[in-house]
This record gives structure tokens, sequence and C-alpha cells, in this order.
């Protein structure tokens, strides 16, 4: 039995699931002060409040996997990424004070949208930076980290960043898509296109300049006779970019999220056959930087317990709190807005949230 591989798949898929959890709930910060209205600010914060701090716990799994099992790879990147990871950490604590305080507050609730927003806009940039810092590579020397604290700032994580805001704001647009409706999910509909461009852009822009920068990856991609079945990925996320477009006014309001989550996974993919099989890119492998399979066993004693009870906590509040999110207002539930024809852009008429 593999113990670094099956680890490396299960801190892969803690990673994955993060990042698709906690990335739309991100992304309704990203778009929170787009919202002209405060009303439509509450539908969208109330939406997203039965899950968004139990979506965080993969991101506190992912940690704990990486310092068990990957000893080395814990030891190299925490410090080669201090800086991002702690204005993440720091960024994270700071919208969930907003989440809070945010439906308490009256005289400073303006305070607590900008903390809810830049919070969750400062936690999109930092895993950027990470990001580009992770594939541009870490230096070793030693087996320890020789570089700088600022060695995680790069054009690469800069670009990085950017794509990350612009698909945790399209998971957020698809997130509201699904979930509200009126003149909310309009505004869903209408800024998910600006935020499928910047999507788009940069995926396009990241796999440019690291084809450029990174030899390895070029090598990767372009030698040999896997030009070929690799450039199925890429066609794939064009493809699946132009379905999120014509689907964002489309009837079926699912579609929008479903296929902005293939996009993600398509670009974890890509990620996956770039650095494959390293952990600290170019230096550790999961096999040279795995712990002792003792210690992996042990470790996995605890997953087998903890994963399933995340997995059935997170499905039963998914479950429960299904359905259209809907305010109430004085002691009764909201009149909801009649829905705006779908198929077709809405006219300023339709909606008050209408961008364009």
């Amino acid at each position: 039995m593999d113990l670094p591989l099956i680890f490396a798949l299960v801190s892969a898929f803690a990673i994955a699931i993060y990042v698709l959890a906690d990335g739309f709930d991100l992304g309704i910060g990203i778009l929170f002060l787009l919202a002209p209205r405060d009303r439509h600010r509450d539908l969208m914060m109330q939406s997203i409040a039965p899950m968004w701090d139990g979506n965080e716990t993969w991101l506190v799994l992912g940690g704990a996997l990486l310092w068990a099992a990957f000893p080395v790879a814990y030891y190299v990147l925490l410090p080669a990424f201090y800086l991002p990871i702690m204005a993440m950490l720091f960024a994270l604590i700071l919208r969930g004070i907003a989440f809070e305080f945010r439906f308490q507050a009256t005289r400073f609730r303006r305070v607590w949208d900008f903390a809810f927003a830049g919070g969750s806009l400062l936690a999109a940039l930092a895993q950027g930076i990470v990001l580009g810092g992770f594939i541009g590579g870490v230096p070793m020397h030693d087996g320890a980290f020789s570089g700088t604290a600022f060695n995680a700032f790069s054009l690469l994580g800069l670009l990085c960043g950017a794509g990350l805001v612009g698909g945790y704001a399209l998971l957020g647009a698809g997130w509201l898509i699904w979930r509200t409706e009126g003149a909310v999910q309009v505004f869903g509909r209408e800024v998910g296109r600006a935020a499928l461009i910047l999507t788009a852009s940069m995926m396009t822009l990241v796999s440019a300049w690291t084809a450029l920068t990174v030899p390895e990856v070029a090598q990767r991609w372009f030698a040999g006779p896997q030009v070929l079945p690799l450039a199925l990925f890429p066609l794939a996320a064009a493809g699946v970019s132009v379905l999120i477009g014509r689907s964002l006014w489309s009837r079926r309001e699912t579609r929008v999220f479903q296929l902005t989550i293939m996009l993600f996974l398509l670009g974890f993919a890509g990620l996956v056959v770039s650095l494959w099989p390293y952990v600290v890119p170019r230096h550790a492998t999961i096999w040279s930087a795995a712990s002792d399979d003792a210690t992996l066993r042990f470790v996995g004693v605890g997953v087998l317990i903890v994963v399933p009870v995340i997995m059935a906590y997170l499905g039963h509040a998914y479950w429960v709190f299904r359905g259209k999110t809907v305010l109430e207002a004085h002691g009764t539930e909201e009149a909801r807005p009649a829905a705006p024809p779908v198929g077709r852009r809405a006219t300023a008429s339709e909606t008050a949230l209408h961008l364009c």
C-alpha cells in the first residue's frame, strides 16, 4: 500500500473541496459592495450564513495533513509563504467578525460591509500569491528554505490572485443565481459575465506566463507525445467557459455554479499535471517528503474518523438549508419580487440591480 500517495490524494481532495466550498462564500464577499442596496446585501449574506464557517474546516484539515503527513513540505513551505498566509488568516478572521457584527450593527453597518468585502478580497489575493509562488518554485538549500519572506511575491502570484478573485466571484455569482430570486438573482447574472471574463483571461495569462518562465512546466506540457492528450485540458476549459457565458441567463439556475466547479477542477487538474509528483516543486516529491509509515498509519486512523464526520455535518447543513434564501422582515417572510424573464437581459424597469 502506497501510503504517501494515498495521503497526497486525501490532501489534494481537502484543498480542492476548500477552494470550491469556501470559494463561493468568498465570492459573495467580493461581490458584496457591488450590490446597490442594503437589503440585497442582507440577502446575499443570509444565503451563506448556515455553512460559511463549516466550509473553512477543509482549510484546517489540509494544513493538519500537510504538517502530519508531509513534514518536509510543511517546514519549507510555511516560512516561504509566511506573509501571504498570515494575511489570509487575518483576512478570514476579519470577515468572520464582520459577518457576526454586521447583523447586529446599526450605526457602523457600512464599516462592517467594507470589512466583510475587504477580508474576502484580501483572502483571495493572498491565496493566489501562495499559488503563484508554489508554481514558480521555492528556493531550498540543505533541505531548508533559503529565501526571504518576500520571495513569495511575484508577477505570477499577482496573476493567480486576480484569477482567484475572478473565479471566486464567478462561483459567488453562480450561487446567487441558484439560491436567490428577483433582483439579487439578476445581479448574479449580470456580474457573472465580468467575473467570467476576468477568470478566463487570468487562466490564459497564468498558463502562458508559466510556460515562458518555468522551463520544467513547459517541458511537462509541450515535450514528447503527451502534447495531444494534455491539450484536452485547455480545450475543455475553453469549452466550459463558453458554456458558462451561454448559461448566465439560462432557466436552469444551477448550471452556472456547476460549470464553474467544473472549470475549477480542470484548472486543478492542470496544476497537478504541471507539478506532479512534487510537494515542494522541483525539490521534494510526495515520497521523499512523507512521514514514516507508522506515523501515516496513525494519522490515517484520525482521517478515517474526521473526514466522514465533516462530510456528514456539512452535507446535513446543505440539505437542511436547501432551496431559495428569503429574508424575514418584522417576523414575517419578506415578499418575494417577481423573477425576471430568463434567456434574455432584463430591462432597467424590471430590476433595480441591472448593471449595463
